[in-house]
């Protein structure tokens, strides 16, 4: 199914948020959000995204639907337009309907068009919504006009955003709570986000989360009742037209555009910030003594300094070492695909997440893990990778020389993979979402 596929008209109306969606270059939120449309979509939904570009509402339905994937509508710096903006906010917005004409390419690069037959658009929903909340601590509500298209029966936020929809139910999923357990991870202002944590809590018809350590995070530190948090894990959807290449395919594009062999090298991928853990990734690779080579995939997050200094360091010297790892910034999603397929094994022994999906597409691909014990990744791995503590250094290093020697090691890690991949399956997805929408009568 694509995104050109027609409006589902008599199911459920299933609306999310284009928070993340709308970003130019993927993030894990994005991913979800897609693959969320995606599924229920399947389950019989018709499926609408909610943005908030920085053009107002236009009298031709053409240019408000251009506004929805603009490359970039400089925001006017109008101090009293703003402050008007952030006052009003927590009274109300209106949301317009966004019906896709067929005529507006959709960047394909960010993901194309998202699985949704209808769109809806608010003036800088999301910039003005989080402002109003930082200044007086309250809630942006959204109504949908009247006299557009069909209000959703659902509204389902996919991230913390202090927004929520009048007169239908509102879930929000809340990934995890790393700004307050990993508080030295990240650059978020901690009262704040805690202050949209409890509200959230305090506003939800229900919360969904990814994984049962996020479910206890939030049951133990926000006070929500156990019934009205749900656990729906996560799907990986991996196109067909990408799985289905041949091995021998792949290995020739990897040859061609990244001179690597087939199964020749480790790959980390990820934004790069403190819990990703990379620091200490390159450290572990560089005493290991392992000749094959190390591929890092991932653009600058934040506090990404001491992550990267040493790396940095390393192929700054142009020494020996240097030839040993490879960086990239950024990859479109079909190429690193085909980079996870042809890996030796992945490594990602963050020090804590929410799901960890790199660990699940890698496994989903028949690609070796190397994770590790912090957060929700045990859950996902379960026995099929290689799990050491995310501060064990030499832990590490063990591991990657065992999966650079061991090649029944790496083959026996690679058939579990696959059978743990498939408790993840779309299908145990769809029945847990479908669990999670009958809590909120849908």
């Amino acid at each position: 199914m694509n995104a050109t596929t027609p409006a589902l008209r008599g199911g459920p109306t299933l609306c999310i948020d284009g928070y993340n969606i709308a970003m130019t270059k993927g993030t894990g939120i994005a991913t979800y959000g897609r693959n969320l449309l995606s599924t229920v979509r399947g389950m019989g939904y018709d499926t609408q995204v909610i943005y908030g570009p920085p053009r107002k509402r236009s009298k031709r339905p053409l240019l408000n639907e251009t506004a929805l994937v603009d490359a970039g509508e400089p925001r006017k710096n109008r101090r009293i337009a703003r402050y008007l903006q952030t006052l009003t906010s927590r009274n109300g917005v209106k949301a317009w309907s966004v019906t896709p004409s067929g005529e507006v390419f959709w960047p394909t690069r960010a993901g194309g068009r998202p699985e949704a037959s209808s769109f809806w658009a608010a003036h800088d929903l999301f910039f003005r919504a989080n402002r109003s909340f930082a200044a007086y601590r309250k809630e942006t509500p959204v109504e949908f006009d009247s006299d557009g298209g069909r209000h959703p029966d659902i509204m389902h936020w996919t991230a913390t955003l202090p927004l929520h929809a009048r007169g239908v139910p509102n879930i929000y999923t809340i990934h995890d709570l790393i700004p307050l357990r990993l508080p030295h991870t990240t650059l978020d202002d901690k009262p704040a986000y805690f202050a949209l944590c409890k509200a959230i809590a305090r506003r939800a018809d229900h919360i969904a989360v990814v994984s049962e350590t996020t479910r206890q995070d939030v049951i133990r530190m926000l006070g929500v009742p156990e019934e009205k948090v749900t656990n729906t894990y996560q799907a990986v959807h991996l196109p067909s037209s990408l799985t289905s290449r041949p091995d021998a395919e792949v290995a020739t594009e990897l040859e061609g555009i990244f001179d690597l062999g087939w199964k020749d090298y480790f790959l980390h991928f990820g934004a790069i910030e403190p819990k990703k853990n990379l620091g200490r990734i390159v450290e572990a690779y560089l005493a290991s003594g392992c000749t094959t080579p190390l591929v890092v995939v991932g653009g600058r997050a934040w506090l990404d300094e001491p992550e990267t200094a040493l790396m940095n360091q390393v192929l700054a010297d142009d020494g020996p070492s240097a030839e040993r790892i490879r960086r990239y910034e950024y990859l479109p999603f079909s190429m690193l695909v085909s980079l996870i397929r042809g890996a030796r094994a992945t490594l990602f022994p963050s020090l804590y997440e929410g799901f960890g999906l790199p660990v699940l597409e890698s496994m989903a691909l028949g690609t070796a893990v190397l994770t590790s014990t912090g957060g929700s990744l045990p859950e996902v791995a379960g026995d099929a990778a290689i799990s050491v503590d995310p501060y064990d250094v030499p832990a590490m290093s063990r591991g990657l020389r065992a999966l650079e020697q061991d090649e029944a090691l790496r083959l026996d890690l690679e058939a579990r993979g696959r059978i743990q991949a498939a408790n993840f399956s779309v299908e145990a997805y769809r029945t847990r979402l479908t669990d999670l929408y009958a809590k909120v009568g849908a």
